[in-house]
């Protein structure tokens, strides 16, 4: 029955992919070798169904029906093949005895519903061109089923000559584009398709079962003496320790090493026990000992990486993650997984910080800033952006060290690292005003007037009398207000701004912004929207637009 199943999968995956005539293939293989199983039957209908063999689905479906005559779904694949057929009757007659067999199946309802719909509309000699309406075109454009179909010029041509040639429809009914477009405009959906049955297999009962008894469990004939006392310590221990009753789960593991001492797994079982305990330094010892006997035994490599991989995780639990990220390394080497790969990384990332803890000298910073200070003064800005890097990196939570660093950074005109330094510095000491101060001349460089008036802001809160920011804040709101300056300048300088872009480029924003121009009382109604405020005031702060 497993290959039947398989089988029966493989034949899913196929159709799935729109591979019918392999997914044909595939139950029929599978039903030469379970000639009662329904849902084989019931999918191969399905399959054949989509590739326009209906006779043949419907076949299948009649079969499935006689072996499962109390299922459902094998009336609804009846239903489809009748209605595909065009006998349109018979179709309502499967649906509606599938309802007596199971009320409640949507399928069922859906189907019978939708085979309705087309024989009222088969027997209305005077229905009208679905496709003739004016509005046709714009419904299929509309709806989310058909509106990739809309792009293909081909599609839409094809539509149209329906419009004026109603007998076209019938010649394309083939086409599953028609026949979705044909649903979408009658209401209901045309093309939908019913779920493969993905259940296990029935598998109906054999006729005379021949009873089999269960084998015994007895000890392996081949297996030596000693090595089936020590199965059985094992075995023992396994159980004490599942329990959590880890001194009995020792002596049974120790019992076994008696018996059997060249078998690297009683080793690793018993130095799991000791992990457990938090005995790290006896685990370590242990893994060590199973090692050694395991490369004289030729053990398998994987009990071997296993060893390893416990002694990594026995030094990482005593914090010892260079002796931890060796035996990591070691039992990559003899067997690589993804688990002992995530370790490894993670006790590299410990390593890496450990060092960085351990670099941190605040007098060492404070001997770097000053020499970096110096060649601040003799205008030697690269060297002095060495030294403060290293005072940084002596101690990195010195806001002042950023600070100093953005300065050079100006002088060198990197001013995207200056303003990242900054950032930094406030981050980390949120009233050092210089850094505030700093991080507003950085941007009114680049340009960027309204975060510079930001930034301005922030220093006056801390300082309302600190003349540079009082300056800089003057200096930036001036050039936003375009006093003295050139317009086109101004426009120029706003339309760099990735953000003004954005704004200018939101179809919405246009709007209300022709709105406001046409009738200014409206920017009332639209400054209660906090979106819509916060793009209006940047537009302003930009010198974009004015409210007068």
């Amino acid at each position: 029955m497993d290959q039947v199943a398989a089988l029966k999968d493989k034949g899913n995956a196929a159709l799935a992919e729109n591979k019918f005539e392999e997914a044909i293939k595939f139950y029929t293989e599978a039903i030469s070798l379970d000639a009662s199983n329904h849902v084989l039957y019931s999918n191969r209908s399905a399959a054949y169904a989509k590739s326009n063999k209906y006779d043949e689905a419907l076949k299948d479906a009649e079969k499935t029906v006689e072996l499962k005559p109390d299922w459902g779904k094998g009336y609804s694949r009846k239903g489809s093949a009748l209605a595909y057929l065009r006998r349109t009757d018979e179709a309502i007659a499967a649906y509606e005895k599938g309802l007596e067999v199971d009320p409640n199946n949507a399928q069922l309802k859906e189907g019978l519903s939708e085979v309705r719909s087309q024989k009222e509309f088969n027997s209305n000699k005077g229905f009208p061109n679905p496709f003739a309406g004016r509005d046709v075109l714009m419904r299929l454009q509309l709806d989310s089923r058909t509106k990739e179909y809309m792009n293909d010029p081909s599609f839409v041509n094809l539509i149209k000559q329906i419009q004026i040639n109603p007998s076209l429809l019938t010649q394309n009914l083939q086409d599953s584009r028609i026949i979705t477009a044909l649903g979408v405009l009658m209401g209901f959906d045309m093309s939908q398709e019913e779920p493969m049955d993905t259940e296990p297999p029935y598998t109906p009962p054999p006729k005379k079962p021949e009873p089999k008894p269960e084998p015994k469990k007895e000890p392996e004939p081949d297996l030596p003496e000693n090595k089936k006392l020590a199965k059985v310590e094992k075995e023992l221990g396994n159980d004490a320790y599942k329990k959590k009753d880890f001194p009995i789960a020792i002596t049974h593991y120790e019992n076994a090493l008696k018996h059997d001492p060249t078998d690297i797994t009683f080793y690793n079982n018993l130095a799991a026990v000791y992990f457990e305990q938090k005995q790290y330094e006896t685990c370590i010892a242990t893994c060590e000992k199973g090692i050694e006997v395991g490369r004289e035994n030729r053990a398998d490599f994987k009990l071997i990486a296993k060893a390893f991989m416990r002694i990594g995780n026995a030094h990482k639990k005593m914090k010892n993650y260079e002796s931890a990220k060796i035996a990591y390394e070691k039992s990559m080497s003899e067997h690589r997984t993804p688990e002992i790969k995530t370790l490894l990384s993670q006790v590299e990332r410990f390593i890496k910080e450990e060092e960085r803890k351990a670099y941190v000298d605040p007098a060492k910073a404070e001997e770097e800033k000053e020499k970096g200070n110096e060649m601040f003064k003799k205008g030697d800005y690269a060297a002095a952006v060495r030294h403060y890097t290293e005072a940084v990196k002596r101690n990195p939570d010195d806001a002042k060290l950023y600070s100093n660093r953005a300065a050079c950074y100006t002088k060198l005109a990197a001013f995207d690292l200056g303003l990242k330094d900054c950032e930094k510095c406030v981050e980390l000491d949120p009233k050092f005003i210089k850094g505030w101060i700093r991080k507003g001349c950085i941007l009114q460089g680049m340009q960027q007037a309204s975060k510079a008036i930001a930034a301005f802001q922030k220093a006056l809160e801390i300082d309302p009398n600190n003349a540079e920011a009082l300056q800089g804040y003057r200096q930036c709101t001036l050039e936003n207000a375009g006093v003295g300056g050139d317009p086109e300048k101004i426009r120029q300088r706003a339309m760099a701004d990735p953000e003004v872009q954005s704004i200018l480029r939101d179809p919405a924003m246009r709007m209300i912004l022709e709105q406001m121009q046409n009738d200014p009382k409206a920017v009332q109604d639209h400054l209660r929207n906090p979106d819509i405020a916060a793009k209006i005031q940047k537009l302003l702060e930009s010198g974009l637009i004015a409210i007068r």
